[in-house]
């Protein structure tokens, strides 16, 4: 399977940010790509909840989500839209942060709503509060693209290597990781955890980000880390996508997924044990 990773540098203005991805999804095609992935948050990155709450629509009236759509019916590839911010019919108003998999005749195949929030504060300028405006989702995902069995998450899931032991163990042979990382932890983490991820389970990871500094035209601008990651089963670094918005190629073999798997067979050897205890 050839996939595309897509490096994107989005704005506040989902319409506007609409036709660059659709253009590079094209140009991905093009390109031989039969899977390709978008970053977390495709639509819209914005650090206002107020305008978020003016330019965010439900699922069923998304134009990112159904202009990918109709890219992936027009050229008959398997599309990981990375996330999109939705609103919901929640009671306290939070949104949804959802990857979608969209199957070659433009259909939803899977949906995964972001688990674990990103809740931190990387420094004593830079705090964010993912769960004061956006839902965790409740339930992990898995779900066939193509020949290729698929762990959906996003971001800040990566800190979180439960999840993707649950999902290799349930069949995943690639784990798809998009983001919007920050600029200080990805410095520092984005690809030891990316890595680690693959290690720990013999699969490919995948991950999209977002780059550069995003324009907005309400609140502060964000900055993202970039560095789109393809990953081996045995965790060696495929493709390194740097720092400018653009398409990605990698070739991924299921071959390789169960080769590292005979090696290393960890998953499939969970002991066992008690404690611990205070002492």
């Amino acid at each position: 399977m050839r996939a595309a990773l897509l490096q994107l540098n989005v704005t506040d203005d989902p319409l506007a940010n609409l036709p660059v991805t659709r253009d590079l999804v094209v140009r991905a095609a093009s390109q031989g790509a039969t899977f390709v992935l978008t970053p977390e948050v495709t639509n819209c990155l914005s650090s206002s909840r107020a305008h978020q709450n003016d330019v965010l629509r439900p699922e069923d009236e998304d134009a990112t989500l159904a202009g990918l759509r109709e890219a992936a019916a027009a050229h008959g590839i398997w599309l990981l839209i990375g996330s999109l911010a939705l609103k919901t019919d929640d009671a306290d108003g939070r949104f949804a942060n959802r990857s979608f998999l969209i199957a070659p005749d433009g259909m939803i195949a899977a949906r995964y709503d972001k688990i674990h929030m990103f809740d931190v504060a990387v420094s004593e300028t830079e705090t964010y509060r993912e769960s004061a405006g956006y839902r965790p989702g409740e339930r992990a995902v898995l779900a066939q693209a193509g020949d290729v069995a698929l762990g959906m998450t996003i971001c800040y899931d990566v800190r979180f290597p439960a999840l993707y032991r649950t999902l290799a163990q349930a069949g995943a042979e690639v784990l798809a990781v998009p983001s919007a990382f920050s600029p200080v932890t990805g410095v520092a983490h984005w690809e030891s955890l990316l890595r680690a991820r693959a290690i720990e389970t013999g699969s490919y990871v995948l991950a999209p980000a977002q780059t550069g500094v995003h324009s907005a035209t309400h609140g502060r601008e964000r900055s993202t880390y970039g560095h789109s990651l393809a990953v081996s089963p045995w965790g060696e670094v495929l493709a390194d996508g740097g720092e400018a918005p653009g398409v990605i190629m990698v070739e991924i073999d299921p071959e390789q997924v169960a080769e590292a798997r005979a090696r290393i067979p960890s998953l499939g050897l969970d002991a066992r044990y008690s404690g611990p205890e205070a002492i």
